[in-house]
């Protein structure tokens, strides 16, 4: 029997579409190895968002090379999409396919292996207008099962590479949609994270069908306790969508929101296509439907030009709406986009600066916010054991991460958890009861 190992970098979706190209070769007969070991094929899913994550990806692919020279090196993902001659120059590099055409990844390894002659599949991806059906039906590693649901994004924002490595907006079909929800939930997951390249924008595409009402029937599923939206822009939050998140008993309580910057001038540097001013409004309206939502957010500080009065500006922001918990980036330029080429690059030092200052602020925010729930009860789903023996930590669904003590037999369960300690990063808390909601009933937790 073949041996196949994987290597992934980069974000949730890479993540996703490894185990479904893992689901290939497992059709195929190969049994899944660790990367360490001498596979017969090596499987390296890239990243390129950064210049960083090109160079990451180049070290993991010779590294692959020298380990078995006899191996099959095949590499996939972002950065073989938009930069696949330049991963074809690597010697010892056998097969390249791009964020498309995986399920033709096992014939050209055939294929290489009866000819043994470098395969480049990489085609265009910005003609491609369907999505590419790669099923997931269970994680190898795993509590919190994602599911793909778009691809792509129309947005061309100055700083971002993705559209070339990922092509235009495409929406999965609803009916797969559905479909593998049911089978994962079949397969024990009560958690499911809508994931995408641009996961709100999602139904864009499709007639008569949009992100509202996929949730709407998502929500149908039996089983299902927890729906997790990746990440949504705030145009995408539109009335609708505001108004089945509150109907919603599955949709949980976090939403991510990227800002990027707080500052109106900067945001249009950035080909970001909102305001502040709609942004703020579409935050009142989702807090004022939902009172106790946590909103989480990526910042990206020292854009090109960013003036200290533009970064007091995203500042202030943050601190109004109060975000339970940011991202911050400092910018890094990305060869290839509009805002590496931009005059008035910011000095290092005072992005270092910047960055710390938001980060602390995030602390602040994230501590503010988890001390609402102090001796309150939150639902659980421990996804590992603790660092103290003994203990469990998984995510509420406000995205709170709790510790507590129990036994690893609850892992993926939930669990009803007081909390004892209101902290950032992480909540101290005290297992109650389990919660069956199919058959609505609760046991006390079977602690230590």
């Amino acid at each position: 029997m073949s041996t196949v190992a994987f290597h992934t970098l980069g974000c949730k979706v890479n993540h996703y579409e490894t185990e479904a190209i893992w689901q290939l070769f497992k059709e195929a007969d190969y049994d899944r190895v660790d990367f360490e070991t001498n596979a017969d094929v090596f499987v390296i899913n890239t990243c390129t968002v950064t210049n960083t994550g090109d160079k990451k990806s180049r070290q993991i692919i010779r590294r692959a090379i020298r380990q078995n020279p006899e191996a099959v090196v095949c590499v996939t993902g972002c950065y073989a999409q938009t930069s696949s001659a330049e991963i074809m120059e690597i010697p010892g590099v056998d097969v390249v396919v791009g964020t498309q055409d995986r399920h033709k990844l096992l014939d050209y390894i055939d294929q290489f292996r009866e000819e043994r002659q470098p395969i480049n599949g990489v085609g265009n991806i910005m003609k491609n207008r369907t999505y590419e059906e790669l099923d997931v039906p269970y994680f190898t590693d795993r509590t919190r099962a994602s599911l793909k649901i778009q691809e792509g994004c129309n947005n061309f924002c100055t700083f971002c590479i993705i559209p070339w490595a990922r092509g235009l907006m495409r929406s999965r079909d609803p009916e797969k949609v559905v479909e593998q929800a049911t089978q994962l939930v079949n397969a024990g997951y009560k958690e499911i994270v809508l994931t995408g390249i641009h996961t709100g924008g999602y139904g864009q595409d499709l007639k008569n069908y949009n992100l509202a009402q996929l949730l709407r029937d998502l929500e149908e599923i039996d089983g299902l306790e927890r729906i997790r939206i990746s990440s949504i822009e705030a145009s995408q939050l539109t009335d609708e969508v505001i108004g089945v998140l509150k109907q919603s008993n599955k949709v949980v309580r976090h939403l991510h929101v990227p800002l990027q910057s707080g500052s109106d001038t900067v945001l249009k540097r950035m080909r970001r296509k909102y305001t502040m001013e709609h942004f703020s409004e579409r935050l009142t309206k989702l807090h004022d439907a939902l009172p106790d939502l946590a909103v989480t957010s990526d910042v990206i500080v020292g854009f090109p030009g960013e003036t200290e009065e533009e970064f007091q500006e995203t500042y202030d922001f943050i601190v109004k709406h109060k975000f339970s918990e940011l991202h911050v980036f400092p910018y890094s330029p990305r060869i290839g986009t509009p805002a590496a080429r931009m005059d008035d690059q910011i000095d290092e030092n005072i992005k270092n600066e910047r960055v710390h200052k938001l980060i602390a602020l995030s602390d602040q925010l994230a501590k503010e916010y988890a001390s609402k729930f102090e001796n309150e009860v939150l639902e659980v789903i421990p996804e590992e054991a603790g660092e103290t023996e003994g203990t469990l930590v998984g995510y509420a669904d406000n995205y709170m991460k709790v510790e507590f003590e129990g036994d690893e037999s609850l892992i993926g369960e939930i669990v009803k958890v007081k909390i004892n300690k209101a902290d950032y990063p992480i909540n101290i808390g005290s297992a109650i009861r389990v919660v069956d909601h199919a058959t609505n009933k609760s046991e006390d937790a079977v602690l230590l």
